[in-house]
């Protein structure tokens, strides 16, 4: 083959050269897209159940899971100090129906649903139940307590940064991947609902009233 007959081929393969190498970066850039949005989706759908354990959970269809009366496990022990330095002990609250809500400063699905966690608060209040949040990962309370001052919540926060007191529970009732989660506790200190995902106000009244109902 003469060389003026190669010289067409160590073009056409130059520029097929050329042509893979942005098909490469394409994929890699493709790839890490993907990688965000599974990083995204953690904190914004809530993830999935953390490990196995049995919990008595049954899933329902607005993906909220309850307990039967009978076949709940008692919240662990949530004492410590507050985003604003006070003591408190949730046992404290026994007789009284209490909403624990783990959430962060920095979770926009938190944000989200803290208005209406404010109001149902203060339309339940009266009737014997208690809010109190879980703050995690925030690296100061002032982050925390700025987002209290913006969304106007005034119910208490244990202060978590490290995320010890939800390691507390059974395994498999909370993600530590899962922000913002939810878990409503009966009269008797019992898990009696679960969320692993940001709430609307109809969907937190949703978990609340059933057991508001119990006697």
């Amino acid at each position: 083959m003469s060389a003026a007959s190669r010289a067409p081929l160590r073009s056409t393969n130059r520029i097929h050269s050329r042509n893979r190498i942005p098909s490469r970066r394409a994929a890699l850039m493709t790839a890490g897209a993907a990688v965000a949005a599974l990083l995204v989706s953690a904190c914004s759908s809530g993830g999935t159940s953390g490990g196995g354990g049995d919990t008595n959970f049954v899933m329902g269809e607005d993906g909220v899971a309850t307990v039967k009366e009978g076949e709940r496990a008692a919240a662990p022990d949530l004492s410590g100090k507050t985003i604003d330095g006070k003591q408190l002990d949730v046992s404290s609250y026994k007789g009284k129906i209490v909403v624990l809500n783990v959430w962060g400063s920095w979770c926009a699905p938190c944000r989200a649903e803290a208005p209406g966690f404010q109001k149902v608060y203060q339309d339940l209040k009266g009737k014997g139940v208690q809010f109190v949040g879980i703050n995690t990962r925030d690296t100061s309370t002032a982050n925390a307590l700025a987002f209290d001052k913006e969304y106007g919540v005034t119910y208490p926060s244990l202060y978590d940064p490290t995320g010890k007191l939800m390691l507390r529970f059974k395994r498999g009732t909370l993600n530590p991947q899962a922000i913002p989660s939810t878990l409503v506790l009966d009269r008797d200190g019992k898990i009696a609902a679960r969320s692993l995902a940001a709430l609307s106000e109809e969907k937190l009244r949703g978990m609340i009233d059933p057991v508001l109902a119990e006697k």
